[in-house]
């Protein structure tokens, strides 16, 4: 059974699944979609052409589906999409993406107090940002990556998997998967060995991902024929193939290397 305050603001055309909390003075647009178990707090605004995942539960005061912030934007159609078991916590923003795929938060994500999520963003599953972490449009952020606190993403720039972005850094570039970038402008650090050791990679996969590291970053020679001899050296590793992968495609933004001397 619906659960909706009084002094909450549901727009004729809205679509809330049965057991929807919507608490007081929240505003929902009319061309929202609401899925099963759905609480949203006190002041949250959900506008334009949203949808939230089933059991997400969205915080006071967070903003969810306003247009993008661009100079260009003209009112072409603009969605968000975020998936189930998320949580939204205060005053985040995430902005309606005016591409073809629109804005994406994936399922189990945690964005903590006043993140940012800017139009047209891809993210992942299980991907936490911080107090204040802020993407700029079009970024991808895959698969359980993690957003320090405070810290800045370039619009199109890549995060890849299970990477992590260091509190107060500012990323211009892609970030290898599994990678650890700090930093003003960021750079590679290494290998996040804390979230490979969470996720129970064995410790031998851990060395081998770190010699193929090492071997990218630091060996001799030009780095497109190091890429292709780790490729090579390590096709049955999927970890490190990702990381290859990742590579070969890297966006315009360039990739994120380490500092010279310290690929280690």
């Amino acid at each position: 059974m619906k659960s909706i305050h009084p002094t909450a603001i549901i727009e004729p055309g809205a679509r809330l699944a049965d057991d929807v909390v919507v608490g007081p003075y929240a505003c929902v647009g009319a061309e929202v979609e609401i899925e099963s178990g759905v609480v949203l707090h006190a002041h949250v605004v959900v506008t334009g052409r949203t949808r939230i995942g089933a059991r997400t539960v969205v915080h006071p005061f967070a903003s969810l589906g306003q247009p993008p912030q661009h100079i260009r934007y003209r009112g072409e159609p603009a969605t968000v999409a975020i998936g189930a078991d998320t949580v939204i916590r205060e005053y985040v923003t995430i902005n309606a993406g005016a591409g073809p795929h629109g804005t994406w938060v994936g399922n189990g994500c945690f964005l903590m107090t006043g993140a940012h999520v800017a139009h047209d963003c891809w993210v992942g599953d299980r991907v936490v940002m911080a107090n204040q972490a802020t993407l700029g449009g079009h970024v991808t952020v895959e698969d359980g990556a993690v957003i320090g606190g405070l810290a800045a993403v370039h619009q199109f720039s890549r995060i890849g998997e299970q990477a992590m972005i260091g509190g107060l850094s500012a990323v211009s570039e892609d970030v290898i998967p599994f990678g650890m970038a700090v930093g003003n402008r960021a750079r590679l650090a290494g290998l996040n060995i804390v979230g490979l050791k969470r996720s129970g990679i064995a410790r031998q996969e851990i060395h081998a991902m770190r010699a193929a590291f090492r071997q990218l970053f630091a060996g001799s020679g030009r780095f497109a024929d190091r890429v292709d001899q780790v490729a090579e050296a390590y096709k049955d590793n999927s970890r490190v193939q990702k990381i290859i992968a990742f590579i070969r495609a890297q966006s315009s933004r360039g990739l994120c290397r380490p500092a010279p001397g310290h690929a280690g």
